[in-house]
């Protein structure tokens, strides 16, 4: 069995796999904590929720990507992203804590693009300086 791991092709999908998991279960506590249903307003066109979602599933697959060249086993690359993706989340409060002045996701959710792109920049952004920790 230990050779049936070894091989790159099934290390691959079993990568790919389990982030597109991760990344779906990752985007459902995204949608829990914004005030707003993601997938509708993408569907009425709101292009700020795009480019914030956008940025977040970037900002996912990129820490997965540093998770997947700096560790060997299947579970210690899905812990370092489970932890990047928190760290992720944090950046998305301290964003929200940071703004006093206006209310992130009522923005977004009213297509203020300026802070739909702000949003993803900060979500992709983030995403290269925790890959890098990680």
């Amino acid at each position: 069995m230990g050779q049936f791991w070894e091989n790159e092709f099934v290390l691959t999908a079993a990568n790919y796999s389990v982030v597109i998991l991760c990344m779906v279960v990752f985007l459902a506590v995204f949608e829990l904590v914004t005030k707003y249903n993601n997938w509708e307003e993408i569907k009425r066109g709101n292009i700020s929720v795009a480019l914030a979602t956008g940025g977040k599933i970037f900002g996912i697959a990129n820490i997965f990507s540093h998770s997947i060249s700096q560790h060997d086993s299947l579970f210690t690359m899905v812990g370092w992203g489970i932890f990047g993706f928190v760290l992720l989340l944090a950046g998305y409060f301290i964003f929200e804590f940071l703004t006093p002045k206006f209310n992130i996701d009522k923005e977004i959710a009213n297509d203020n693009r300026a802070v739909g792109l702000i949003s993803m920049i900060i979500s992709v952004g983030l995403s290269f300086v925790i890959g890098s920790g990680i």
